[in-house]
């Protein structure tokens, strides 16, 4: 029997992919770290995924939950939180690849410190063929990083390992939020514990055509509601200046999705309550000069 004490939980919750999903359990399965399970939680596939994953039914580190219909990628990684052991949680989604060593470098993370909740790492790219695509350079941050990390999601969800006790003490998906619902996860983490950061890549994140909806006004708006409901439950974590800020970067983001749909007026009145939060966030002038520029060259 696993030793549930170093055992790590790994969640997969899939909606048909079977293409990818045996590659990611796999991934999983072959870890130089021997003490993990896979929960495979099927959100309702009309694909061939239930044959697929019929293929790991004699191996007892892998629990398959088929779940009768498609409930929302939240309520089946919730599912998987619920069924899992370990006292270190991870997830792959189904499209996604684990390096092979990936666990035995970042699990001797949390030895630095007690207050180290979240072991996160670097991030390679890849296409639907498994080839492989540019490097996207991001800025990692260690520590406490709350304030950093509202203003950007630099969490790579699916290198991250996190203790269970995160999601006791700070709960689980919230299954209200139809996108965005890691970076809700990790803020409400990131007022009780530490995040450290693996310097290199221990997973190939797969971009490909059939993705997530991509929908920008609608993953704005799911931004903005955990921006509202983090500031309502965490007053006073934060700084003003970091709070103006966040808004300031939101309303600025909105106004490009809505300068690329040429909506020219909802794009300035979005820069204006930008510089009303912060007058001092550049992009926001940088914004507003693009539609003047516009404005002038259409008269």
């Amino acid at each position: 029997m696993m030793d549930e004490k170093g055992m790590v939980s790994v969640i997969t919750a899939t909606y048909n992919m079977g293409e990818y999903a045996e590659l990611a359990v796999k991934s999983v399965l072959e870890q130089t770290y021997n003490y993990v399970e896979s929960i495979v939680v099927d959100d309702g596939s009309t694909d061939g995924t239930p044959g697929i994953m019929a293929r790991f039914e004699d191996d007892p580190r892998v629990t398959y939950i088929r779940l009768p219909q498609n409930m929302g990628q939240a309520a089946a990684k919730n599912t998987g939180l619920r069924n899992a052991r370990g006292k270190y949680l991870a997830f792959v989604d189904a499209d996604n690849i684990w390096m092979p060593n990936k666990l035995e470098r970042q699990l001797p993370l949390f030895d630095r410190s007690e207050k180290i909740g979240v072991v996160y790492s670097d991030v390679k790219y890849i296409d639907g063929q498994g080839d492989l695509l540019p490097y996207i350079h991001r800025t990692y941050r260690e520590g406490l990083i709350t304030e950093p990390l509202l203003l950007e999601n630099f969490v790579n969800f699916n290198s991250a390992v996190v203790k269970r006790e995160c999601i006791e003490t700070k709960g689980v998906f919230d299954e209200s939020i139809a996108m965005g619902i890691d970076w809700d996860l990790w803020l409400r983490v990131s007022t009780g514990y530490e995040f450290a950061f693996l310097d290199e890549a221990t997973y190939s994140y797969r971009i490909w055509p059939n993705q997530m909806s991509h929908n920008k006004l609608k993953r704005l708006g799911c931004a903005e509601k955990i921006l509202d409901k983090f500031f309502q439950k965490n007053a006073g974590s934060v700084s003003k200046r970091c709070q103006r800020r966040v808004w300031a970067r939101l309303n600025c983001d909105y106004g490009k999705v809505y300068e690329q749909y040429k909506e020219q007026r909802k794009a300035f009145y979005s820069y204006l309550n930008a510089i009303g939060n912060d007058p001092l966030y550049f992009p926001v002038w940088k914004g507003i000069a693009r539609l003047i520029i516009k404005c002038v060259q259409k008269n």
